[in-house]
């Protein structure tokens, strides 16, 4: 549904497999930026004005810079003093740091500054233009040329406007000028203007514009001339803040007539070998403030962006257009919505998607505006992209108007991965985690590791960017049921910079199907949230092949308990004020589709439970296909045909009880149905038709009948889902008879005591070591005691297994099979040595069969029914070795809780 807002304001990877070790989705090794974009995302050091930088050149390594501003300084943090730098820099493109020509562009009256600069083919001469009287105490009038050699001015050159020039370009023999002047050298030239390269002599040429011209750019062929401003008639002929003009007479070429809106102006154009490419601002409704690429062959549009947010500048190189913004919302060319602004950003020159590079600065001082221009220089085989500006920050980091990128020398590592893991059947454990982010790279490879180990289980490659990074998935089917394993997930980038470890993801896997989450997965969801994530801001989606993950917003409550349905998975809580969640994948939906969620609360400001809505962290726009609470509890299911469709109950739910809402949509028409049972329907098949995102917890419900207090919900949601299809009342009703059903639970206890037993001293006491050691000959036993706790109500053991960790000494492994067997005598953790340890029983309870060198977990299957005979009592478990091979493990003692022994128990139905 179309609103105001009512707050205050496709790329999905499934990527599962099987097997330990498998290779999954791998893409070939790119380089050390991900193709095409040519440089790096981190900012070097450079040497920055005080003030504004409108204009940038380069020539032989160094980068001319021109604007608004008295000194340069030093990069922050770096040795130096300040320099006086009047409106004019010269840098080392290599370095950033001042070189020898200095220039100072004053003016009598007024503020001096440069708006242009550009330079002569040869590279020979740079040209200056904007507003000045004076370069280095020499009379100029707006625009001069310098010797770029000697840096000093050509005195030679002596062109006379009247006021600010804006844009220049050149050609071997002649400069062209954009700006706000009417006259160059007393004679009529209004806004352009043409004159001699080598004496600044006026030329014929004549493209008389009723606005300032803001941008000038010849074709390559050298025939024509685009122009760019804020005009609306070039020569007395409509053609808004575009034309092309013949590059010797000025006559039009080719006008532009309601070609661009009337509020958008052209700030910059650049040309490549194919086309040219206009940087456009605008203001008001309907603005266009994007870019245009437009083919040389007959200038006419090749594609056009409509992101919003002011493009200053564009540059295309080596096939990539880099832009430089304040793009907040490019929702209109199917990427991010309105929101977050992004200041710097790179797009084949073929077409508008963006690609993986997204250095960024901030606004900064003056309009606001962020970058304003860019330029390549080149010294030593090594490309810079030069930013010019008004910004304060880079990449976060404080640095003023001027920075620089590289093409070589990429040293940011990805994002920290976030992830976790879930097994609903024996058997599968899913590790899923949030892509990362890489501002140059977004083609990254995943290592999975598990217990510790530093060999990854597996591998998989997934493509991310700042604006679409989708979850990521891999199946582990080699692990057993009724254990418990750990995961960790890095991410590494083409260079081979890598993240460090995520934070470690544990599960149990059950020894019988988890029957809820299982049947959710069976019937097709495609978005199933749990709400069991431990740590913001990822919501896994724990469906079987969708990996639409979530995003918190304003941190919600985490892990409430109880959850909705029987087991040991947890709720969110919302506060009804600002907290959501958003989905992290833009999509549309599809004419069947059902949501699905469980709901508690006991608000009487209603709210939002769950919907579709076309933006993230600011209220939507359109909004429809959701369910809300009215102020007195009443649910309401609609969509949007361009009149609201509602199902309303008649009772209400806010009794601060758990329920089970279900809305389908489809050729049958709409179904709501609470608690297992129909509430309502209605005969409408179609929706509001737009791309979105997926909400839970709030958000904008303007306009919609019995509108709550609060679009946003204060209350829990648990195990909410989406299908792609429409769930029958029998599937519905089988959803919320599950709930209940008997889930296994899980118990882990650490060693209550540990400590081992050495032949080597026989009256040696080993209670307060770090270690834990295992051997045949000469002896080595380790002894472990568990407090066990007794079986939950109603419930029986049904597994148990053992888990330890060998330490990090080179050897710690073995190649011997190692023996868990009871412990039948009395000891003490302090009390125990070789002459008095105590008696074990013959019987093995469970076995490793070798433990590999490397620090890792390994767990054993131990023999459920005598640890079920002991359920309750504290119970001793000794570690035992035939060989020679010494096996070394980690014990309670060890610093941080490195490995404590665990073991693991599994209760559930008889």
């Amino acid at each position: 549904m179309r609103r105001s807002r009512g707050f205050a304001a496709a790329l999905a990877l499934s990527l599962a497999g099987t097997g330990a070790g498998a290779v999954l989705g791998l893409v070939p090794q790119a380089a050390a930026i991900t193709p095409p974009v040519a440089f790096t995302a981190d900012a070097l050091s450079t040497w920055q004005p005080n003030g504004v930088v409108w204009a940038l050149a380069e020539a032989g390594g160094t980068v001319f810079a021109g604007g608004t501003f008295s000194t340069v300084r030093p990069p922050d943090g770096s040795g130096g003093a300040e320099q006086s730098a009047v409106n004019f820099a010269a840098l080392d493109a290599a370095t950033g740091a001042p070189t020898s020509c200095h220039l100072s562009f004053t003016v009598g009256a007024g503020t001096a500054t440069v708006r242009a600069l550009t330079l002569s083919p040869d590279k020979q001469t740079l040209y200056a233009g904007g507003y000045f009287g004076a370069v280095n105490g020499t009379p100029v009038s707006s625009l001069a040329a310098i010797d770029v050699a000697t840096c000093t001015v050509k005195t030679g050159f002596r062109p006379a406007f009247a006021a600010t020039v804006r844009a220049l370009a050149v050609t071997g023999d002649t400069v062209y000028a954009g700006g706000d002047f009417f006259t160059v050298a007393g004679q009529p030239r209004q806004r352009f203007a043409a004159i001699d390269a080598a004496d600044g002599a006026l030329r014929p040429f004549t493209a008389d514009a009723d606005e300032p011209g803001r941008a000038v750019e010849v074709t390559p062929d050298g025939q024509n001339v685009v122009l760019g401003g804020d005009f609306f008639t070039v020569n007395g002929t409509n053609t808004h803040a575009l034309a092309v003009v013949d590059a010797t007479s000025g006559a039009l070429t080719k006008t532009y007539a309601g070609f661009i809106e009337t509020n958008s102006v052209v700030k910059d154009i650049a040309t490549d070998a194919t086309g040219f490419y206009t940087a456009n601002e605008g203001t008001g409704g309907g603005v266009f403030d994007g870019r245009i690429a437009l083919n040389l062959s007959d200038f006419n549009q090749r594609w056009r962006d409509t992101c919003l947010g002011a493009t200053q500048a564009v540059l295309p190189y080596q096939n990539v257009l880099y832009s430089a913004s304040h793009a907040h919302d490019c929702s209109s060319v199917g990427e991010y919505p309105d929101g977050q602004r992004h200041h710097l950003l790179a797009q084949p020159t073929t077409g508008v998607g963006k690609l993986g590079w997204a250095p960024d600065t901030n606004d900064g001082i003056g309009e606001g505006i962020g970058p304003r221009v860019m330029t390549v220089g080149s010294r030593g085989g090594v490309q810079y992209l030069w930013v010019g500006g008004e910004f304060t920050t880079v990449n976060g980091s404080a640095q003023q108007s001027l920075t620089r990128f590289a093409s070589t020398g990429d040293t940011g590592a990805p994002t920290v991965p976030v992830a976790t893991a879930a097994s609903f059947r024996p058997g599968e454990a899913q590790v899923r985690w949030r892509t990362s982010l890489d501002l140059d790279d977004s083609a990254l490879t995943y290592r999975i590791y598990r217990n510790g180990s530093g060999t990854p289980i597996a591998t998989v490659a997934a493509d991310s960017l700042f604006f679409k990074r989708p979850q990521a998935s891999w199946t582990d089917t080699t692990v057993a049921a009724g254990q418990s394993y750990t995961y960790r997930v890095t991410a590494t980038d083409a260079a081979g910079n890598t993240s460090a470890l995520s934070a470690t993801a544990s599960v149990t896997v059950p020894t019988s199907v988890d029957a809820y989450p299982d049947r959710v997965r069976a019937d097709g969801a495609q978005l199933f949230w749990r709400y069991d994530d431990a740590s913001l801001p990822n919501v896994a989606d724990s469906s079987a092949s969708g990996n639409q993950n979530g995003v918190h917003l304003n941190a919600p409550a985490l892990r409430q308990t109880p959850g909705a349905v029987s087991g040991a998975s947890t709720a969110i809580g919302f506060n009804g004020t600002d907290t959501r969640v958003y989905g992290d994948q833009r999509q549309t939906i599809g004419g069947s589709y059902t949501i699905e969620t469980w709901f508690r609360t006991n608000t009487t400001r209603g709210g939002k439970l769950f919907g579709f809505g076309n933006n993230q962290v600011r209220g939507s726009s359109q909004y429809d296909k959701h369910i809300y609470m009215t102020n007195d509890g009443r649910l309401v299911y609609g969509v949007y045909t361009g009149a609201t469709r509602t199902i309303t109950t008649g009772a209400a739910y806010n009794d601060n009880q758990w329920h089970h809402v279900v809305a389908t949509q489809g050729p049958g028409g709409m179904v709501l149905y609470v608690d297992g049972a129909q509430k309502g329907t209605l005969a409408v098949t179609t929706h509001e038709n737009y791309a979105g995102y997926w909400h839970a917890g709030g958000d904008s419900l303007g306009a919609w009948p019995n509108p709550p207090t609060s679009e946003f919900w204060a209350g829990q949601l648990d195990e909410t889902a989406v299908y792609p299809s429409v769930l029958s009342a029998a599937q519905v009703q089988n959803h919320y008879a599950l709930a209940t059903a008997p889930a296994d639970s899980v118990v882990q206890v650490q060693a209550a005591e540990d400590t081992y037993a050495n032949a080597g001293a026989p009256d040696g006491n080993y209670g307060g070591s770090s270690s834990l050691a295992v051997r045949g000959t000469s002896l080595y036993t380790s002894y472990l005691r568990f407090n066990l706790p007794a079986a939950p109500a109603g419930t029986v053991l049904k597994s148990a297994s053992l888990s330890v960790k060998t330490s990090t000494m080179s050897g710690a492994g073995t190649a011997d099979t190692v023996s868990v067997v009871p412990v039948t005598g009395a000891w003490t953790e302090a009390g125990t040595t070789y002459n008095n340890r105590p008696a074990t029983g013959a019987a093995a309870l469970g076995s490793f069969a070798g433990v590999p060198d490397g620090s890792a977990v390994h767990t054993t299957g131990l023999d459920t029914a005598a640890l079920a005979g002991a359920l309750g009592t504290s119970y001793g478990l000794a570690l035992t070795s035939p060989g020679t091979d010494a096996l070394w493990l980690w014990s309670s003692e060890a610093a941080a809780n490195e490995g404590t022994p665990q073991l693991t128990l599994t209760f559930g139905a008889p």
